[in-house]
């Protein structure tokens, strides 16, 4: 039997991260790899490398730059630990609390509106086909359609706006519920201009507003995928 590639996507705050480590649990012989932490290690690394660059000019300061290039000069590393990926620069570990925060997620939008992604792209595609020989994957990220047009699944989670902003303020317990609101209508907005939004023909659309856990979020989509 042919290993699966299982894609994401979905909006801010939606718990796709959370719903993908749930699926870990269920998907036999599976993987994730989290492509959207890939990208703001690269980010995280050129903000702590560089005194010129901060979030305010970020996405000015990284227009039409090649990202992948950014990667390998920064020495970026994607690394498999406990079956997820994980990522180190300049060898060492860089910790999930660091690359998820609302600062490095809002840096993430700025730069990847901005960025020429086409080789980190190519880049991506060729992480997964090393992987498939081995493993069902379960890969969160944006664009991943574009990236691997050869998944077997692509769903994009959805939830409503409050319920969004209630789950980022569990995860960003020092943020007030204005400040998260602003900052997730402002990423809602960069990744509906990027193009990061878009539904394909064979996207599976799945609203998680009502779940009560991550695990149940996880169930609705196992409900769609054939092991």
């Amino acid at each position: 039997m042919n290993n699966i590639v299982i894609g994401i996507e979905g909006l801010v705050g939606s718990g796709k991260t959370s719903i993908c480590k749930c699926l870990l649990d269920y998907i036999p012989n599976s993987i994730i790899l989290h492509g959207g932490n890939l990208y703001r290690g690269i980010v995280y690394a050129l903000i702590q490398s560089s005194k010129k660059i901060n979030i305010d000019n970020l996405k000015q300061n990284l227009k039409n730059i090649d990202i992948k290039e950014v990667m390998d000069k920064l020495n970026v590393e994607l690394k498999i630990e406990d079956r997820e990926s994980i990522i180190y620069v300049a060898g060492k570990k860089i910790e999930e609390d660091e690359l998820q925060s609302e600062k490095a997620s809002m840096a993430v939008s700025l730069a990847s509106s901005s960025a020429d992604n086409s080789h980190f792209y190519k880049f991506g595609a060729e992480i997964i086909n090393s992987f498939k020989n081995k493993f069902n994957l379960i890969v969160s990220g944006r664009d991943l359609m574009k990236i691997y047009p050869e998944l077997d699944y692509h769903f994009f989670i959805t939830a409503s706006l409050e319920e969004r902003i209630k789950r980022k303020m569990h995860q960003y317990n020092t943020m007030q519920y204005e400040e998260i609101k602003k900052n997730i209508k402002i990423r809602d907005e960069l990744q509906e201009q990027t193009g990061y939004y878009k539904i394909y023909e064979n996207t599976i659309e799945i609203d998680v507003t009502n779940c009560n856990s991550a695990d149940e979020a996880a169930k609705k989509v196992l409900s769609f995928i054939k092991l």
